[in-house]
């Protein structure tokens, strides 16, 4: 199974950029990673946290490149992002940092996709529709949401990731994408625009549009396409 895929991150109306991503695509293995990192806003250094998290499991993976995914490999990987925080944390005189994360290793046709917090992951198939969306780790405070799971600073109790293995078919799409982006548009158009029948990078340009006109955030998305 090859993989094609498309990237997008944007500022939107907000100072600066606290999301962060990377991409790890390794056709000669038959592997291709991909990780969106959402900076947890109202915090200081949401930037520096983002860009932790993203650099330290991105790092681990390529580390363990032959490893098999699974559940542990995910698991520590995560605790590594979280020590890491940690430090960043203590460099920076104990500031307080935080991110969302989610992410999807694709080996073969298996893809094993983890997330904690409130950024996404949607799988849909052709002829299906969707057959996966992560479930957002959030909580109503006060009728407030408050993101209930997360890598924050000396908080190693709340970065535990949920994790899926789905097998994969040709023309499944997979998009990876931070709250800026599904909170601009309705969830239909979202999951329509997805599965149309143009290049990745169009259907990007689509959200970027609607993330210009609607949105108050910043916005990151990978959007993969197997074939």
């Amino acid at each position: 199974m090859e993989i094609r895929y498309a990237t997008i991150s944007k500022t939107g109306r907000r100072h600066n950029n606290e999301d962060a991503y990377k991409v790890i695509d390794m056709p000669q293995n038959n592997r291709f990673m991909g990780l969106v990192c959402d900076g947890m806003g109202g915090h200081s250094f949401g930037e520096t946290a983002s860009e932790t998290v993203c650099n330290t499991i991105s790092d681990f993976w390529k580390k363990h490149i032959s490893t098999p995914d699974c559940d542990s490999k995910v698991k520590l990987a995560c605790k590594k992002a979280s020590c890491a925080i940690d430090q960043k944390a203590f460099e920076l005189y104990h500031a307080e940092m935080g991110t969302t994360m989610v992410m999807v290793s694709i080996e073969n046709d298996v893809a094993t996709i983890a997330h904690i917090g409130d950024s996404r992951c949607y799988v849909q198939r052709p002829g299906d529709g969707l057959l996966y969306q992560t479930k957002d780790h959030i909580r109503l405070d006060f009728g407030w949401e408050i993101v209930a799971k997360c890598f924050f600073s000396y908080r190693p109790e709340v970065a535990v990731p949920n994790i899926r293995q789905i097998k994969l078919q040709t023309g499944d799409r997979v998009l990876l994408c931070s709250d800026g982006l599904y909170k601009s548009m309705a969830p239909d158009i979202l999951q329509a625009r997805m599965m149309d029948d143009k290049p990745l990078e169009e259907i990007l340009d689509v959200y970027d549009f609607l993330c210009k006109k609607q949105g108050d955030d910043n916005y990151t998305a990978i959007l993969i396409e197997c074939f």
